[in-house]
């Protein structure tokens, strides 16, 4: 009983005295589909691994709405403490950037940077446009609207919080922006902060707000999180100039294959492309686009059946099942495939189309199993004399005959070299 209390007492005592866990996230450009995943699934990984806090070093000219509320309900009903460091020096916090900053647990800003410039833009204009006044008259309607929505969520954050809830409509409204120390005079961030070390100094002792300990960090050992292979790649897709290439491509692509049926090529890649590019542009969620790239793929293996495309639509459709599968399903979400199951799956499909490919490759590769072809080489018997006309037998057959060198007697064994109709061409030996 005395060693299992003493056993006890040391585990607790060792849990007191080991170093807390901090893991730090950096997320450098516009506020994506992508740029959610990848802090959404940094604020699951900081749970997992029991992290005292989350820190996402962030640097952004704002972005989509969608992804950046996203964002934001994550962090609010985070249960690891998140601290967001607008870092290094020259970066800012515009647009979508201020409502993730204003929302973290902590906020802070390395001198040198700036927040603000927050007013709503509606991309593209307002849809079902109409012409002259009515549409400034819609447009400006509109536009009050999103303001609206946009300050009033943006003072609620900061008022969860206990921030500036004034600036947090004015800059909404009027598009202002404020260096680092500014911000921290009006309370729209706590501190200023050159490094990370910095940081977790400063914010080493507060108490947060819905969590019963105040923050321990000093000390801290740094996990670092990096986007994962797959989101590096999304990055580029929703890049605004990729983005818009592939909706370029994608129509071009149709069209040339609606113009010139059974090209296959343009219209499988015009296919993809358009389902990226509406996934690049928040039209498709990324569950949603995964959804139709794997029926798109799954279509493509079926036409495989029907066309002629020499393993083209196979291909294709396997490709476009894997990407659809990874896009569809991601850690942010908590439901997730797991590579093992994705892989095995493929290989699946590698090993029933490989396996087809052989069968027909083997079928083309050998000869013809009936037809004249077949008779060529094959050695008869003279049953007459050949005169060069007469018959000979081949098997149990007879044949009528010509030969192309001359007479031969009967009885003697000639080669076939030709068929005519139904004239066997023979050749002596």
């Amino acid at each position: 009983m005395s060693t299992a209390l003493f056993l006890l007492l040391n585990s607790l005592v060792w849990a007191a005295d080991a170093p807390p866990r901090v893991l730090v996230a950096r997320w450098t450009g516009p506020i994506t589909p992508v740029s959610s995943e990848f802090t959404l699934s940094a604020l699951g990984a900081a749970r997992e691994r029991g992290c005292e806090a989350m820190v996402l070093e962030l640097d952004t000219p704002g972005g989509l709405d969608g992804a950046m509320r996203e964002t934001v309900k994550a962090i609010l009903a985070s249960e690891v403490p998140v601290l967001v460091h607008v870092s290094p020096s020259g970066a800012r916090a515009a647009s979508a950037g201020v409502f993730i900053t204003m929302s973290a647990h902590v906020a802070a800003m390395a001198p040198g940077t700036n927040i603000g410039a927050a007013h709503p833009v509606q991309l593209g204009g307002i849809p079902g446009r109409l012409a002259g006044e009515e549409a400034k008259k819609s447009d400006r309607v509109m536009e009050e609207k999103l303001s609206n929505d946009a300050s009033v969520y943006l003072a609620a954050i900061a008022q969860r919080r206990g921030r500036n809830a004034d600036w947090a409509r004015f800059v909404v409204h009027r598009s202002s922006s404020l260096a680092s120390s500014d911000a921290v005079r009006l309370r729209i961030v706590d501190f200023e902060a050159a490094d990370l070390d910095e940081l977790l100094a400063k914010a080493h002792g507060r108490r947060l707000p819905g969590f019963a300990k105040p923050l321990r960090l000093k000390g801290a050992v740094i996990d670092r999180f990096e986007p994962t292979a797959r989101q590096k790649v999304l990055m580029t897709v929703v890049d605004p100039n990729v983005a818009m290439i592939l909706m370029t491509l994608g129509v071009s692509g149709l069209l040339v294959e609606l113009y010139q049926p059974g090209l296959i090529l343009p219209g499988v890649v015009g296919l993809v492309s358009l389902i990226l590019a509406f996934y690049a542009f928040q039209t498709l969620s990324a569950n949603f686009a995964g959804v139709l790239l794997m029926l798109a793929g799954m279509l493509f293996l079926i036409l495989e059946i029907k066309v002629v495309s020499y393993g083209l639509l196979a291909l294709a459709g396997a490709a476009a099942v894997f990407f659809g599968a990874t896009l569809m399903f991601h850690d942010a979400t908590g439901l997730s495939i797991a590579k093992d199951v994705l892989a095995g799956a493929m290989g699946g499909f590698a090993l029933v189309f490989g396996a087809a490919f052989y069968i027909v490759a083997k079928a083309f590769s050998r000869g013809p199993s009936s037809g004249p072809a077949t008779m060529l080489g094959r050695v008869v018997t003279a049953s007459t004399d050949l005169s060069p006309r007469g018959s000979v037998k081949l098997g149990s057959e007879v044949w009528r005959a010509e030969s192309v060198d001359g007479a031969h007697p009967a009885g003697v064994e000639l080669t076939i070299v030709g068929v005519r109709d139904l004239t066997l061409l023979v050749r002596g030996p």
